[in-house]
């Protein structure tokens, strides 16, 4: 195998919207992400690309495996012991690969290497069990009695907005990029690397570093899209549990909450600028970067993730190969993508053959400039997470999405090239069946073989249990109902 295969950078945020960067088109003008902007101008931009299963655990499944959430056994958010055959780390360490994971894993059981040679672990920035992040900061303030990265008392899973109580230098994202450059600099030179920073922002709680925090708190930031489908309140209220997924802030409330997100954002954004400057040769190096899944931040009166629509599925999704390769740049692909492919890419970039369990495609075809596609529609599900009527299936291609509750059989049409942020639903119209027909008989074709009971064969068939493990869940089994 040739020695000159590339380094690979794989940077990964958590809860990361896909209109959260600046050369999104649906991007709010007032974000700043020049980094992030750069990688997907110098590289390709795909536009759709989506989380299968919109939630931590779930989607970096599909991540470590190249596989689809029915592929590995986990269509919803659990913990789950998992010893997949193949993994995105094992396969490259197998071929010589220098293998080092820093940040958020996520999976079970803990300190589980899943094919890494080394990991430094924080799935959080709370709690010490397993969490090298939150023991380095007990040791920096010479404490062990108390959290100190939640110390600022704001919930995990919020929507509440404040500066981080901590100076930057503490936080979990320079932590991840001070760690990085230091394996870089001492990395074994004879061989490539595969270094994956895997940050917990902007995930919530929603508290940037105070700097951050301040470049939107007094800017006009875009306020939340509403649909016509979307649940409805009187007015704003008071009183709610700050975990809360259904919702309507006030004004005031709802700004601070996005300030503070962006602010978030734009701080990964200068970290990931700060690695770029000290890592070395970039034109030997494939950088990708994406996010497990997006944040609906108010849209649609709604808070967090696992939900279908576009604030919640779609990621940013960011592939820049070697300069040396000769790939064009301001490449653009508006075909949908998922997690599910960024393991098939990776291995096809390093010359490592593509194992069979991997249900997700090498989108070096479409970087070369040599394909639009490598799929007509993708396929996205969530179990029934915070309550059981969400359980969803979706399908989206370069236009429409389709979306169906499996609990409740409620369906959603969206025209997403004419009506980005899916405020009406097509669904609703007079002729909706001549729409929804075809759309229909898709799921109905993907979910033939399921478990579950979804569909005869001729129809979806509503309320039929939908859990976040399938029935006949293995952990050490692959499966084949796609």
């Amino acid at each position: 195998m040739s020695d000159n295969r590339p380094n690979i950078v794989l940077i990964t945020t958590d809860q990361q919207r896909g209109d959260s960067l600046g050369i999104d088109p649906n991007a709010p003008d007032c974000l700043q992400t020049p980094n992030l902007d750069w990688i997907g101008r110098s590289g390709t931009h795909f536009h759709r690309g989506y989380a299968e299963c919109p939630s931590c655990i779930p989607a970096r499944r599909g991540i470590m495996t190249g596989t689809a959430p029915a592929a590995n056994g986990m269509v919803g958010y659990t913990g789950a012991d998992w010893n997949p055959p193949h993994t995105l780390a094992g396969e490259l360490s197998a071929a010589g690969y220098q293998t080092e994971m820093i940040g958020k894993l996520h999976l079970s059981p803990p300190r589980k290497r899943y094919g890494f040679d080394h990991v430094q672990l924080s799935d959080a920035t709370h709690g010490v069990a397993n969490n090298d992040y939150v023991e380095w900061l007990q040791q920096y303030h010479r404490r062990d009695d108390y959290d100190p990265g939640m110390a600022h008392g704001v919930a995990a899973n919020g929507w509440v907005g404040r500066p981080h109580h901590l100076p930057e230098e503490q936080m979990h994202t320079f932590w991840c990029v001070d760690r990085a450059l230091k394996f870089i600099q001492k990395r074994d030179r004879s061989v490539p690397y595969f270094l994956n920073i895997s940050f917990i922002d902007p995930h919530p709680p929603l508290t940037p570093p105070i700097h951050s925090y301040d470049r939107y708190i007094n800017r006009d930031l875009p306020t939340p899209v509403v649909g016509d489908w979307a649940p409805e309140f009187e007015g704003a209220e008071k009183g709610l549990n700050p975990n809360a997924w259904e919702i309507c802030l006030d004004s005031y409330d709802m700004n601070c909450a996005r300030a503070a997100y962006y602010g978030m954002i734009n701080f990964i954004d200068d970290q990931v600028g700060r690695l770029l400057q000290n890592m070395g040769n970039l034109n030997d190096c494939l950088v990708i970067f994406t996010s497990d899944h997006g944040e609906m931040l108010g849209d649609h009166n709604m808070f967090r993730k696992t939900f279908p629509y576009e604030a919640s599925a779609r990621v940013p999704f960011l592939m820049r190969a070697p300069r040396r390769w000769g790939y064009p740049q301001e490449n653009i692909c508006h075909s949908p993508v998922g997690l599910q492919d960024i393991m098939p890419t990776i291995l096809d970039a390093a010359d490592i053959e593509i194992p069979d369990t991997c249900t997700g495609k090498s989108l070096l075809p479409i970087m070369k400039g040599e394909s639009d596609g490598v799929r007509e529609y993708l396929h996205g599900e969530h179990s029934g997470c915070y309550e059981n009527r969400h359980g969803n299936h979706y399908l989206v291609d370069e236009q429409y999405k389709y979306i169906w509750y499996s609990q409740t059989g409620q369906e959603h049409l969206f025209d997403l090239a004419n009506d980005p942020h899916e405020t009406r639903d097509l669904a609703k119209q007079d002729d909706a069946d001549t729409q929804l027909t075809p759309w229909r008989n898709r799921l109905i074709e993907i979910l033939k073989d399921r478990p579950e009971g979804f569909t005869d064969g001729e129809e979806l068939i509503a309320g039929k249990p939908h859990k976040a493990l399938l029935p006949d869940y293995d952990p050490n089994a692959t499966y084949s109902y796609l």
